[in-house]
């Protein structure tokens, strides 16, 4: 049973930055349909894609993170980051991190991952 366990939520000030860190279990990082993301959910909205990486490495991120949140992979240590810089109070909202195993053409930030973690929370004040 594939595991997902993130980390690195917490409470910061506008302009801050926190590194969100997801350990993947039962999951294979390294092949080349490894598709991987960061979603989020405010209170009272849907959940959004952030970001993604495929497994050929490409990114693709949403609008309103584009230039402040970076995702990358460690093969080796089977984990997926996320990056926040100059956080706002509108990223506000539940991380999680998500997988599945598609080519680059399906890997999207379109809300039909397979597998999910838990969630960490992020909370950016003004």
């Amino acid at each position: 049973q594939v595991q997902l366990v993130e980390s690195g939520g917490g409470s910061v000030q506008a302009g801050g930055s926190l590194l969100l860190s997801c350990a993947a279990f039962r999951y294979d990082v390294t092949t080349n349909v490894a598709c991987m993301g960061w979603f989020r959910q405010a209170p009272g909205k849907e959940r959004e894609g952030v970001a993604i990486i495929a497994g050929d490495g490409d990114t693709e991120y949403a609008d309103s993170v584009k230039g402040r949140f970076t995702i990358s992979k460690d093969n080796a240590k089977k984990t997926l980051y996320l990056q926040m810089n100059s956080l706002k109070p509108e990223d506000t909202g539940m991380y999680y991190c998500a997988a599945k195993y598609a080519a680059r053409r399906n890997c999207g930030t379109r809300d039909d991952f397979d597998y999910w973690g838990q969630g960490t929370q992020v909370t950016v004040s003004s």
